[in-house]
């Protein structure tokens, strides 16, 4: 576990580092995005002094990463407000959309995957079809088509918009429904096809033929061997799309106007404002890498096999 800890760190720095090198590399340019195309050139080189952009870049990265370690991630370049208190309130939203679908795609992607390798047939066809199919529409043409449907023309849940749920448990769910039902069908697909092959799979070993063989009950072998052995798999495809879903945020939460992290990292990615970007990007890598490190946990929980 603390060599897994050491990639994590090792992983967060250099992600960071590249994407401050890519986003940091032109400080006359960020000093006349600041200041508008208009600006003089004496002005913009006094914006580059001010903004510290004339240091080397490693000096820079490494100011940067001392003061992001006691969290403070500094400050807009557009707005000045303190990048921390800018995704105070965006994280919660896309935490909760990211969540609530990585728990219903567990459940679902399960549930689809025992079901079409221990029936087999006509089952097993159309969750195929579905997994084919969910993985190949993208997640932003099926929330278009679930406004159009649901919110459009049927009018039953909110086109656009976020619900707090201190203003109401109904109208909060309401407000994540549709979003959340854009998010889920590309991940359930993945997830239950994989589920499918691991449970397959499993079901043909050896131990799975001496507990039948035994006289132990069906259900008790699927629910208590089969699972827990076929679990690995499916738990990496799981925090794998953890990841997907944090991408999918950012075009869903265009979509239905959603005050989360997606729309705050596409609106500051437009303006050029690299604070921003910067403390969005650190904080969808600790997400992450904590989603993976509780993976690797459930895993091993699961099958101590794999503690080794």
């Amino acid at each position: 576990m603390l060599q897994k800890l050491l990639r994590s760190v090792l992983v967060l720095l250099i992600v960071s580092f590249v994407t401050f090198c890519l986003m940091f590399g032109d400080g006359r340019g960020i000093a006349r995005g600041v200041l508008g195309l208009t600006a003089t050139e004496e002005s913009v080189t006094a914006k580059v002094t001010q903004l510290g952009l004339d240091r080397p870049l490693l000096v820079q990265f490494g100011d940067w990463i001392a003061h992001a370690a006691t969290g403070d991630l500094g400050k807009s370049f557009f707005t000045g407000q303190q990048v921390d208190s800018a995704l105070a309130t965006r994280v919660p939203v896309t935490l909760t959309l990211v969540i609530i679908t990585l728990a219903l795609t567990a459940v679902l992607s399960v549930l689809l995957g025992v079901a079409a390798a221990v029936r087999g047939g006509w089952v097993d066809r159309v969750v195929q079809f579905l997994s084919v199919l969910g993985t190949a529409v993208p997640g932003f043409v099926v929330a278009i088509a679930l406004v159009f449907a649901l919110a459009i023309h049927w009018r039953v849940f909110p086109a656009t918009g976020y619900v707090p749920p201190t203003q109401g448990t109904g109208a909060w769910i309401a407000s994540l429904t549709l979003p959340v039902i854009a998010l889920l069908i590309g991940s359930v697909a993945s997830a239950a096809s994989q589920f499918r092959t691991a449970v397959r799979e499993t079901l043909a070993r050896d131990f799975v033929r001496t507990l039948r063989a035994r006289g132990v009950s069906e259900r008790h072998v699927l629910f208590r061997h089969v699972l827990r052995n076929s679990a690995g798999p499916g738990l990496t495809v799981l925090s794998l799309q953890s990841l997907a879903m944090l991408g999918g945020a950012v075009f869903i939460e265009q979509v239905f106007a959603l005050p989360g992290m997606g729309q705050l990292a596409n609106t500051s990615a437009q303006l050029g404002d690299v604070p921003i970007v910067m403390g969005i990007v650190l904080v969808t890598i600790l997400i992450v890498l904590v989603v993976n490190l509780l993976g690797d946990l459930a895993i091993a929980l699961l099958n101590p096999k794999a503690r080794s």
